[in-house]
């Protein structure tokens, strides 16, 4: 029994890590498909047909769907670009209404709206954002977030300026 009990927490670790990878709605899939779809076009609509077909209401994958809506504006043509761009403030919005307390969710609309044109009146979450994660990062470990994210956001933050002078020095040393 003592040898039994070891080997069945080693395979319920193997395999609910392997039940986690095969889930495409999984955080740490749709945070590997974000990247992707950031850094090239091929990627952007791989994530956007992913995100398309999510039909539930958890609040950090419709983030990540609103988020591929405003990567889908990034590559369409001029006339379709504020469409999905009104489509994705609409979907952080329900996100941030399921759960305005996530550091993920508001991480992702600031990562969106701060490279949305000035003009276009669809940036008014920004400041209060980055003070959200300023704030939250500046807890970590006890903000909550996992190793992943904080670096993610906190690399964000620091390198697009949303951070700087003494915050910055410290969120880079934690």
């Amino acid at each position: 029994m003592k040898v039994l009990l070891p080997f069945c927490l080693t395979l319920f670790f193997i395999l609910s890590s392997l039940v986690s990878d095969a889930n495409p709605y999984s955080v740490a899939n749709l945070r590997r498909q974000y990247q992707q779809a950031a850094a090239s076009k091929e990627g952007g609509e791989k994530f956007h047909q992913l995100m398309a077909a999510y039909t539930q209401h958890d609040a950090v994958v419709l983030a990540y769907k609103a988020a591929a809506e405003a990567i889908r504006a990034r590559d369409a043509s001029m006339f379709n670009k504020l469409t999905y761009v009104q489509q994705a403030a609409k979907l952080f919005d329900e996100a941030v209404r399921r759960d305005d307390d996530n550091a993920e969710i508001r991480f992702l609309r600031l990562s969106v709206e701060s490279n949305l044109p000035a003009f276009l009146g669809l940036s008014q979450h920004v400041d209060d954002d980055r003070q959200f994660l300023v704030r939250t990062l500046l807890q970590h470990p006890e903000s909550g977030m996992d190793n992943e994210s904080f670096a993610l956001v906190r690399d964000f933050m620091v390198e697009r300026g949303h951070v700087s002078g003494p915050d910055a020095q410290r969120l880079t040393s934690l």
